[in-house]
C-alpha cells in the first residue's frame, strides 16, 4: 500500500474541503482544477499527474448526482478510488469531510456570537459572488468536455449536440420553474440515456 499517496489524497481533498466557500457544488471548481492538473505535487514522485482526466470528472459528477447523499465526498471517493483502489476512496471521503466538521464546529461558535459584526458580514458579501463564478467555470470547463468542444470548435460542437444542449436546457428550465427534486431529473435522464444512447 502507498502511504504516501494515501497521505497526498487526504492532504489535497483537505484543501479543497477547507477553501471551497458555497457547501459541495461550489467545492466541485476547486476540486476538479486540483485534480485535472495536480500541478502542487512534487517532481520526481510515483504520484501520478493529473489525477483524473476531465472526462473522469464529468463521469465522477454524474455518477455523484444519480446517488443521495452530499456531492463532494462522492466525486472525492471516486477520484480516490481511482488513484488507490477503496483505501484512497476512504483517504479521500475522509479528506473531504473530517477538516472541515472541525472547522465547521469552531466556525459555527463564532458566527452565533459574532454574525453582525461589519467584518463578518463584509467577508461573506464577497465571497458569495465568487462561488458564483467558481460554479460557472466548473459548468464551462464540463461543457467543453461533454460536448467535445475542444476536438469539434464551438460551431460543430452546438450543431453535432443539439440533443445534449436540449436536455441540458430542459433541465435548467425544469429546475428554475419548480420545485422538483434534481433526482428525478437524474433518473429521468438515466433512463433517456438507456434507451435512446445504447
Amino acid at each position: 500500500m502507498d502511504y504516501q499517496l494515501l497521505w497526498q489524497i487526504f492532504l489535497l481533498f483537505s484543501k479543497v474541503a477547507i477553501f471551497s466557500w458555497g457547501g459541495g457544488p461550489a467545492s466541485l471548481a476547486l476540486m476538479q482544477r486540483e485534480t485535472t492538473s495536480a500541478e502542487w505535487i512534487p517532481p520526481g514522485t510515483s504520484i501520478p499527474q493529473p489525477w483524473v482526466t476531465t472526462e473522469e470528472f464529468a463521469n465522477a459528477v454524474a455518477l455523484g448526482n444519480s446517488l443521495p447523499g452530499p456531492i463532494s465526498p462522492q466525486v472525492s471517493a471516486f477520484v480516490g478510488y481511482k488513484l488507490a483502489g477503496t483505501p484512497g476512496a476512504i483517504s479521500a471521503a475522509v479528506g473531504t469531510v473530517i477538516p472541515t466538521t472541525i472547522l465547521m464546529l469552531i466556525l459555527v461558535a463564532y458566527f452565533f456570537n459574532h454574525r453582525e459584526l461589519p467584518l463578518v458580514k463584509s467577508m461573506l458579501t464577497a465571497v458569495k459572488p465568487v462561488v458564483v463564478g467558481m460554479l460557472l467555470w466548473t459548468t464551462y470547463d464540463m461543457a467543453k468536455t461533454v460536448f467535445n468542444i475542444q476536438n469539434l470548435g464551438w460551431g460543430s460542437a452546438f450543431t453535432n449536440n443539439l440533443d445534449k444542449i436540449a436536455i441540458a436546457l430542459v433541465t435548467f428550465g425544469v429546475l428554475v420553474v419548480s420545485e422538483i427534486s434534481p433526482v428525478f431529473i437524474v433518473i429521468a435522464a438515466a433512463i433517456l440515456g438507456i434507451i435512446f444512447y445504447r
